[in-house]
């Protein structure tokens, strides 16, 4: 017996057994949800004066690792040339293609995408999603930052034809779509209305409709938002119209509906009303928020509002009643109802 023994152990090491020609399988990755925040200007997630949007990515920081959190504040006053940013609404090139580095880099085919934006910042989100929607999204190993400007130039000449389908079939995934979009209140630019115009030829999306991409779009608006320079920028509805849009009007100026409340505190339970709304939407299309988040959140139709003339808004002096169109994809909220 020990000499077969011996003899076996003889041949093995000669003639090992050939290792298997498989792997071992690997922890497959699981699926998550990627969320980009981009919130208003001069706002922050600063504790205790967080935006509806910072609030909402304080929601989601308990999340992980299922839910994945791009978060970026508004662009701040600091000095003269960040000043010039706020008035013109600078940088907002720089924030899109940041937010679509970061979508790239992070997603997979598996991953769903929720993209959230206040005021500017909302602007910022609907035109990343016509950046998704015209160039597609990078695959990870294509998402190096000449690739991502390559992109943003596709976008933002509005080219077509052989060009961009050359760059969609080498760089970017087949297919790509958008959860949800969720915007308080969106605005192009807070400044002069010519440079503001000049801005939008810069930075616009090449038409207000819901993207192809997007499977369902949210937003709530400031019925009581007078000030010219907050004019804001809905979803343009056809003769036919578009179901996966809803565009509801809360009671309020655009600091109350996106929670930008400049310290004037006692409007946050009015405040927190399209935020609930919003969140509520959100839960629909699947993405997992704390239980029980809506006690963190009181509500009263009742309460103040921050009024037109606080913070920088106190510098806009031309005013106009928004006009509400009940027949194109929009409603009022009944808390706003007299």
């Amino acid at each position: 017996m020990s000499r077969l023994s011996s003899s076996n152990r003889f041949l093995q090491w000669f003639f090992p057994r050939p290792k298997a020609l498989e792997e071992p399988p690997q922890k497959q990755r699981l699926a998550q949800d990627h969320v980009v925040i981009l919130d208003g200007t001069m706002s922050s997630n600063a504790p205790g004066h967080e935006t509806n949007a910072a609030l909402l990515y304080r929601l989601l920081e308990a999340q992980a690792p299922k839910v994945k959190v791009y978060y970026r504040p508004g662009q701040q006053w600091i000095d003269l040339r960040s000043g010039w940013d706020v008035l013109v609404g600078g940088n907002m090139n720089t924030q899109i293609r940041r937010a679509y580095g970061a979508l790239a880099t992070r997603f997979r085919p598996t991953d769903r995408i929720y993209l959230f934006g206040y005021s500017r910042g909302a602007y910022a989100v609907r035109s990343l999603s016509g950046m998704i929607n015209h160039v597609g999204l990078l695959k990870r190993e294509y998402a190096t930052p000449r690739h991502i400007q390559q992109a943003w130039r596709l976008y933002q000449t509005n080219i077509s034809g052989a060009v961009l389908e050359k760059f969609r079939a080498a760089h970017c995934y087949d297919v790509i779509e958008i959860e949800m979009i969720g915007v308080w209140d969106t605005v192009r630019a807070l400044g002069l209305p010519i440079i503001s115009r000049w801005r939008q030829a810069r930075y616009g999306f090449h038409n207000h409709a819901l993207s192809p991409v997007v499977k369902a779009g949210y937003q709530a608006l400031a019925l009581n938002e007078a000030r010219i320079a907050f004019s804001p920028v809905k979803w343009e509805c056809s003769a036919q119209p578009d179901t996966r849009a809803q565009q509801v009007w809360f009671r309020g100026n655009h600091g109350d509906v996106g929670g930008h409340l400049g310290g004037f505190f006692a409007a946050r339970r009015l405040s927190n009303i399209p935020l609930i709304w919003m969140l509520e939407r959100a839960e629909n299309h699947g993405l997992v928020l704390p239980e029980g988040w809506q006690q963190g959140y009181p509500i009263d139709p009742k309460a103040p509002s921050t009024g037109p003339w606080r913070g920088i808004g106190k510098l806009f002096f031309l005013r106009k009643k928004r006009r509400v169109d009940l027949s194109c994809c929009e409603s009022i909220d009944p808390s706003a109802e007299p």
